[in-house]
Order: structure tokens, then sequence, then C-alpha cells
């Protein structure tokens, strides 16, 4: 798992890190791997050697990683040149190794470009881009290189105008982000919430780690990790032989209705996906069910369905009293739950929300943005894992906000990304599948 750590606290590690080495020592580990990726780069684009480099640069050490990053190039036989967006404040160390290089300053940016590189703001940037860093990001999309093809653009640390802490971007009037789009951002030491949730996660393009040293040095509480592969490996419940149907575990699914079987077929079907053994279905779609999934024991109601070790309930149940019955019926069994959809919607009535809270067994709720709002009566806003948290303390439950960059909050305040999420998700029945494949999961163990 790898963890992600806000500004405050890569500030105090690089502090305690510089205290120990020479000046400049920490800028030239960034420069060198910021130099090597863009080398990596342009070896795919005709080599180093002739090709044309542009660097933004903005005041401060972020503008200096870019300048010292451009002096490599040079010296590789690049053509760099730089252009100041903050001239009277730039790096002086790294202006002078660019012009010792044979890097060049320049007013306005070259007709032919194969990589920017973008050192307009750091991790103390704040608020967005600047006008005119705003029109410059923006004109990026318009250079072309040696080959015709668009400039590769590289974030240094992260792209420019990101809300770093956060991962929100402002936008325009006319809706457009005020920050720098990426195709390749190289992140120096840590990881940073901006590189993995919200908005500002996609325009970091490939996210490249490198390490400067930085590990012993980072200290305190990660604001969120990012689950891997190898961590669902470990965690995914394992057969063994003398496995069979029960040791695995029973999950319940209490989902759909005359109106929606389509719920209950699909949530069932992700219940099946999972690691348990049998599958017990309550609800009107039960004749949907079976003839879709004949491993299926269907029953018409929660109170006929026999013992579980974990209920699924809500995707396409309906919000009538029926709704309500076989809700409070799925809440007063002492297994764990995972609740969506239209149990959602009937937990915005104060009674049931309260049933949550002096809950025993464990509770997974996975709201999508416009479900959140209606049970906090507001949007998530600009910082998602702040708002999954708050949900997650609230309801006393396990919280999945879904979106691009699906959020994991738990009560007592851990946060965790998942970084495989995909526009195609955006399709009707995948929440239900998701909701299936979670209550398998929970009665597994």
């Amino acid at each position: 798992m790898r963890a992600v750590w806000r500004v405050a606290d890569v500030r105090a590690a690089e502090a305690g890190l510089m205290a120990t080495l020479p000046p400049g020592t920490l800028m030239g580990r960034a420069a060198a791997g910021l130099a090597r990726r863009c080398a990596l780069l342009l070896a795919d684009r005709g080599g180093v050697y002739g090709a044309r480099v542009l660097l933004l640069v903005g005041s401060g050490d972020n503008g200096g990683d870019a300048l010292f990053a451009g002096a490599h190039l040079a010296r590789r036989g690049a053509a760099v040149c730089a252009l100041l967006l903050a001239p009277d404040r730039a790096h002086a160390e790294g202006l002078a190794a660019l012009r010792a290089a044979g890097g060049r300053v320049v007013e306005r940016p070259p007709a032919t470009v194969d990589l920017v590189l973008d050192g307009i703001v750091g991790i103390g940037g704040t608020g967005g881009l600047r006008e005119t860093a705003e029109q410059v990001a923006a004109s990026l999309l318009r250079h072309r290189g040696r080959d015709g093809h668009r400039a590769t653009v590289v974030a240094v640390d992260v792209p420019s105008g990101v809300a770093v802490d956060t991962g929100d971007v402002p936008v325009t009037a006319a809706g457009r982000p005020t920050a720098v789009r990426a195709d390749v951002t190289v992140a120096f030491g840590a990881w940073k919430p901006a590189l993995v949730v919200g908005p500002a996660a996609t325009l970091a393009g490939e996210v490249e780690l490198v390490d400067i040293g930085l590990g012993p040095w980072l200290r305190g509480t990660p604001a969120l990790h990012v689950v891997e592969r190898s961590d669902v490996v470990d965690w995914w419940p394992a057969l063994g032989p003398a496995s069979e149907k029960y040791t695995r575990g029973v999950v319940g699914v209490a989902t759909g209705s005359r109106t929606y079987p389509g719920a209950a077929v699909l949530s069932v079907g992700g219940a099946l996906a999972g690691p348990t053994g049998l599958v017990r279905y309550a609800g009107s779609a039960r004749d949907e069910v079976v003839h879709q999934h004949p491993s299926v024991i269907a029953t018409g109601r929660v109170a006929d369905a026999g013992r579980v070790q974990a209920w699924v309930c809500g995707s396409g149940l309906g919000t009538g009293e029926e709704a309500v019955g076989e809700l409070r019926a799925v809440l007063a069994a002492p297994v764990p739950v995972v609740l969506d959809a239209d149990a959602l919607t009937l937990l915005v009535d104060g009674s049931m929300a309260d049933r949550l809270r002096t809950r025993d067994a464990p509770i997974v709720v996975t709201p999508h943005d416009r479900e959140y709002a209606r049970l906090c009566g507001e949007e998530p806003g600009a910082d998602r894992v702040a708002a999954t948290l708050r949900l997650a303390a609230w309801m006393n439950a396990v919280v999945l906000l879904k979106g691009d960059r699906t959020v994991v909050g738990t009560p007592d305040g851990r946060a965790y990304v998942n970084p495989t999420g995909t526009p195609a998700l955006a399709t009707g029945g995948t929440g239900d599948v998701l909701a299936g494949l979670l209550g398998s999961l929970l009665a597994a163990g």
C-alpha cells in the first residue's frame, strides 16, 4: 500500500533531511530524476540530441527543479529554452546552471516544442494559476514537436494550479481548469493527494515517484493510502482443501423488485463473482434471479431467507412500505450489511439512520455524489477524502464515495483510494454488481 502525504508533512520531512545534507543536494537529486524521465520520453520522439525543450519556470524551488533538469538535458544536446513567468524571482542558481549548459531564456514559446516542463507552481501553490500562467498553460495544446505530434507535458512534482492537499482544481468562468494538464508527473520523495484523488488526479497523467531520500523523515499519519494489487491479493479469502460452500460464507441479497428485476439479477451476479460459497436471494424478483442464476436459493422475504453471514440491500428495492420493512429486517440481523441505492434513500429518514449508529455489526454504504448530498444535505465539495471521513464517522460505517477515484473511509478515520477507476463504470447496473461483490467479500470474512 502506498502512503500519501499532506504538504505540511512533506515540508517537514524535507527540512529534516536538508539539515543533514550539503546545500542543493536535495534539489540536485530531484532534478536528476526529472531529467532522466524526460530523456526517456524524448527517446520515443527521436532522441534527446536536437530535441526542443521548453521550461515554464515560476518562482521558487519548483522552477529551480525545472531549470536544473533543463541544464541536464542541454548538456546532452537538447535545445532548451526557459520562459520565466516571474523573472525577478527565478531560481538564481538554476538559471545560471541552465545558461552555463547552453540553455537560453525566451520571452515567448518557440514554434516547435517536443517536451514542456511545467515548473510554474509547486506544492506551495494555492488558488489555481494566475491569469498569465493560466494562459500559458492553456496554450500548451497548440505546441507541436519535430514529429508533428503534440508536445509532451511533464509536470514537476504536481501539475501547476491544483490544490495539492485535496485534489481539487479551480475552474474559469467558462469551466476550464486553471491548472496544467500533464501527460506525466514526476513526483519527488512522496505521493501527494492531488496525484491520486479528485479532478487533479486526471490532470497528473502517469505518475512516477523519484526517491530523494525522504522516506525516513516522513512522520505522523498519512492523509490516505493507495491500495495496490498485492494488497487485494493478500486480503482476498483463500480456498483450502477442506473448504465447502458453508465454510466459504453465505451472503443474503435483498435487492430488486417487480419494477426493477434487473437490479436483483445484477447484484446476485456480483455476489456470485465473489468468494462466498452460497447466495440466498430474498425479494419479489426471485423468478428472474433463479432463471439467470439457478444455484441461488430464493425466497420472497428477508425473514424467510435463512442464515447468512452478510446482507446486501437496496439496489432496485424501491422506497415503499414493503422496502422499508425489508431494510429494517436486514438491519436487525447481527451480521455485516452493504447498503446501496434505494437503501441509502430510505436512510434519509432520521429514525432509520439512528439504527446504523447503534448497530454493532459492520456497515458498508456506497453513495455516489448525489446520494451523498441526500444523506448529508450538501455536496462532497472540494475535499472528497474529508467528506468521506465525515460521513463514515456520522454513520458509524465504512463509506465508499464512488467516482473516478473511489474514496473509502472508515469510522476510525482511515482513508483509502482506488486508482483503477474508468469512465466506463458510469453505466447503469455497475453499482448493483459492486454491492453484490462487497457483500460476498464480507460474508467470506
